[in-house]
């Protein structure tokens, strides 16, 4: 079993910055892939970015160039640095982890106002 705490999330203007991390409650399990996900209201949950052990990463089409996410593979911890933010990047912002299971934190909150 794998918990995620979450941490980060808040309210910030068009244009702003926020980062978000996540700490994995386990350090000696092995996690292939780590990640964060968003679910705006009344929206399915959608790819954020994910980041494997070997430092390959994905990034949704909507935040790159915008959105990088890092992770310490010894830590067990991955962050989102969220910049030039629009306020349709508001959402629950869930942080994932794959261990051959797949984990879910709790969710932070991102709302960014216009």
């Amino acid at each position: 079993q794998v918990q995620l705490v979450e941490s980060g999330g808040g309210l910030v203007q068009a244009g702003g910055s926020l980062r978000l991390s996540c700490a994995a409650s386990r350090i000696i399990v092995r996690i292939n892939v780590m990640g964060w996900y968003r679910q705006a209201p009344g929206k399915q949950r959608e790819l954020v970015a994910t980041v494997t052990s070997g430092g390959s990463t994905v990034y949704a089409d909507s935040v790159k160039g915008r959105f990088t996410i890092s992770r310490d593979n010894a830590k067990n911890t991955v962050v989102l640095q969220m910049n030039s933010l629009k306020p349709e990047d508001t959402a629950v912002y869930y942080c994932y982890a794959a261990t051959g299971l797949n984990f879910w934190g709790k969710g932070t909150l991102v709302t960014v106002s216009s």
